[in-house]
């Protein structure tokens, strides 16, 4: 087992590599406030499609 000073120096040094590496900070885009009543047609109807359901059997496979 490794004595605990031996465990805090390899803690310290890896936050030491850590802190030397770059950083990249990519900025985030704000959103766009919107009110409450800016509200178009299209976000009050609802999502529709089409469904089709195919019940015939191949002739080729028996029943």
């Amino acid at each position: 087992m490794l004595d605990a000073f031996i465990i805090e120096e390899i803690r310290k040094r890896e936050q030491e590599q850590e802190q030397q590496r770059p950083r990249l900070d990519i900025p985030v885009p704000e959103p766009r406030p919107q009110r409450q009543n800016d509200t178009t047609e299209e976000d009050d109807a609802p999502q529709r499609g089409v469904i089709i359901i195919d019940y015939s059997v191949p002739h080729d496979i028996p029943a």
